[in-house]
């Protein structure tokens, strides 16, 4: 078995379940109302409503459906890209709502990504992309 293999299914599955509990948690366990009301409600003396509640609902959907995603192997680029930018508004929020000391949670996502992004995708084997492409050629 290739080290490589299984080094970047769990680097995937890890950081896809990391991202499909927050998710879950945003939207079915607080529901994404009371995330938008507890965590995002400060950013509308700043920013326009409508931008703010857009962020709380795309960030919560792309963690849950991203995480699903990467665990199972699915859509990889478009996930890469979607997550990069959650982490991205993630950082820019946190910044601006105190400094970012604490980079707990944004630097250990950020590393796994970083990981996925730089390796050739046609090395993650056991990915669903993977095998169906693998399967039509």
């Amino acid at each position: 078995m290739n080290n490589t293999v299984v080094g970047l299914f769990f680097t995937r599955c890890l950081l896809g379940l990391i991202f499909l509990m927050q998710g879950y948690g945003k939207v079915f366990t607080y529901g994404v109302n009371n995330v938008y009301e507890q965590f995002f409600i400060s950013y509308t003396e700043t920013f326009p409503i409508f931008l703010v509640q857009f962020t709380a609902y795309f960030t919560s959907y792309t963690e849950l459906i991203g995480g699903l995603f990467l665990v199972l192997g699915l859509f990889r680029n478009y996930t890469y890209h979607g997550l990069a930018l959650v982490i991205l508004i993630v950082s820019f929020g946190r910044g601006l709502a105190q400094p970012i000391w604490d980079l707990q949670h944004i630097f250990f996502r950020s590393a796994l990504l970083i990981i996925l992004f730089l390796t050739p995708q046609e090395n993650d084997k056991w990915a669903l992309d993977y095998i169906i492409t693998k399967r039509k050629h």
